[in-house]
């Protein structure tokens, strides 16, 4: 399972042109899951997301995790970020994405875990499989990824 964490300002969500959710300070998580992935990486990965200390204390260290700051997390699915590049050519392949029906239930596994380490108000998400534009301002800018297999 791989995250691309983003520290935004804030962010939204559309499908089919109207805002689906949106949050205020916090985290975008764009989330792909790979073959094998089991639930062990999904409450790795929320637990991880719901600790990392990447907000600013007073001195401006990145020393505060989401529940410390009161943000918000946005989920969302993306399995091209299980994309397979390191073949010749230019096309990627995503062989190691999780099959759609495995994926959703991971997906809604993490998001489930993140409600229940943190709080149901704070999260918010898009719809899976879904054909989504996602708008945010990152705040930093801060990308951080987090990737976790059970299987290596």
């Amino acid at each position: 399972m791989i995250a691309a964490v983003q520290r935004v300002l804030n962010a939204d969500v559309k499908i089919d042109g109207k805002v689906y959710s949106s949050i205020g300070k916090g985290l975008l998580v764009l989330l792909g899951i790979k073959k094998g992935d089991t639930e062990n990486e999904a409450d790795y990965i929320a637990k991880k997301l719901t600790d990392l200390r990447i907000f600013n204390d007073e001195n401006e260290k990145m020393n505060l995790s989401i529940k410390d700051i009161q943000g918000e997390i946005m989920l969302i699915s993306q399995f091209t970020l299980c994309a397979d590049t390191k073949k010749s050519g230019n096309r990627p392949s995503f062989s190691d994405a999780e099959d759609p029906e495995r994926a959703e239930f991971l997906y809604e596994k993490t998001k489930s875990e993140l409600i229940n380490l943190y709080s149901p108000e704070k999260i918010k998400c898009g719809v899976f499989a879904a054909m989504m534009e996602i708008s945010l301002v990152n705040s930093g800018p801060v990308t951080i990824l987090i990737e976790k297999s059970f299987n290596e």
